[in-house]
């Protein structure tokens, strides 16, 4: 027994000196970390009076923007690429995206108004692309986005444009055509849907609230999970979760931010149809980003109706000049009856000399067009897109085909 007792004691005391080992090892190594912690503020603190210098400069008489898409896409990338871990390349956008907000503050504090209230996908795009240091100004509709950014009572609006699985949103084209407001650039969120409530359960549900798009990308789900429940419109996803939040009976649709800002509980996650669903959000201001070398440009035209080959007149231009189009969209013009403008997004800068000559060619076959921005690519584009011949034959054969035509999708 006092062998046992020996051997027992033994062992303890090897244990605390081991515990006793781990833990002062632990203590160097955190001592280690907040040593590097506070060379790292020492670097932001660096990193800011240069920023006041560039300021200072400006007031000078050396006025610049204040927001320049293209440095910062451009700075990011460069991190990643030089990048060696073991620090994640995903953390990387959002450590500097806060670190470039801050210190952009000490220039001047940038207000961004986007489509609220809170808890909305316009407001995580607006937060993503510009960080918490700034004035983000919630509006009740998309028309306000643009009235305050062309008033100038805020620099920038944050605007949904188009969805991967919905497609194009058209209230925004249609306030790029009316409004004097340019693109400055753009922000791809990837989208997933989570319904929501007060108290969790998917037995308490008789309605589902949400915006429109969002019902549109769940509907598959809510009809074989929730069949014959009443669904509500709202003006946005936030909107709806107020409903949810004031009505134990209401779910909601939307992301995991809502959730936290109006205090509901998951019922399912990630409810969407299809994965990869992707909104592209636009930058709107008043100024024209400088050419990058990584751009697009957006453009709208009209063609005069009695004139034959109009449409290909007006696109010819692109492929002659070795412009890319990415997409053309026509859109109803209002107040002329079965009258249209046409939408073209193209690889390049509106000073590029290949699209300016594309571009200045188009306008002269046009009854009118406009350029509503040229701006630098976000991070993530994707390289497959068709070649500018490819997508200009598809899309006059497009308009071209008279329906039930050998060309329509049943034929085939």
């Amino acid at each position: 027994m006092a062998e046992d007792s020996t051997s027992k004691s033994g062992d303890t005391g090897a244990e605390k000196a081991a515990t006793i080992g781990i833990d002062q090892e632990l203590g160097v190594l955190r001592n280690q970390i907040d040593a590097i912690d506070r060379e790292l503020l020492d670097g932001l603190n660096r990193r800011a009076e240069f920023v006041q210098r560039v300021g200072e400069i400006k007031e000078g008489g050396r006025k610049g923007p204040i927001y320049v898409a293209a440095r910062e896409r451009d700075l990011v990338q460069a991190l990643i690429e030089s990048n060696s871990g073991p620090f994640p390349d995903a953390g990387i956008p959002h450590v500097f995206r806060e670190i470039i907000s801050a210190t952009r503050s000490l220039e001047e504090r940038v207000r961004v108004a986007f489509l609220g209230p809170e808890g909305t996908f316009s407001h995580q795009a607006a937060s993503r692309q510009f960080g918490s240091q700034v004035d983000l100004v919630p509006v009740t509709n998309m028309r306000d986005v643009f009235t305050l950014t062309e008033r100038g009572d805020t620099h920038f609006g944050v605007v949904p444009v188009e969805n991967t699985i919905e497609g194009p949103i058209t209230v925004t084209y249609d306030a790029l055509v009316e409004t004097e407001v340019t693109i400055c650039s753009e922000i791809k969120l990837e989208i997933s849907q989570h319904l929501m409530s007060r108290t969790g359960r998917m037995e308490d549900v008789q309605r589902v609230a949400s915006h429109p798009q969002p019902l549109a990308q769940c509907r598959n789900w809510l009809e074989q999970n929730l069949h014959g429940i009443e669904t509500v419109e709202t003006t946005s996803t936030a909107a709806a979760a107020q409903l949810a939040h004031a009505d134990e009976k209401v779910a909601s649709i939307g992301s995991e931010v809502t959730a936290e800002v109006y205090d509901l509980l998951p019922i399912a996650s990630s409810i969407e149809d299809h994965r990869g669903n992707t909104t592209r959000f636009l930058v709107i201001g008043r100024e024209t980003p400088a050419p990058s070398g990584q751009d697009l440009t957006s453009a709208v035209f009209t063609v005069r109706r009695d004139q034959s080959g109009a449409l290909h007149n007006l696109l010819g231009p692109f492929a002659r000049h070795s412009v890319n189009l990415t997409a053309v969209q026509s859109r109803p013009m209002k107040g002329k009856p079965w009258e249209y403008i046409f939408i073209v997004d193209l690889e390049g800068h509106q000073d590029d000399p290949g699209v300016a000559r594309a571009l200045g060619e188009a306008g002269s076959v046009a009854a009118s067009h406009k350029v509503l921005g040229s701006f630098p690519r976000a991070l993530d584009v994707s390289s497959g897109n068709q070649s500018s011949n490819s997508l200009i034959d598809s899309t006059i054969g497009a308009f071209d085909k008279a329906p039930g035509s050998a060309s329509d999708g049943a034929a085939e």
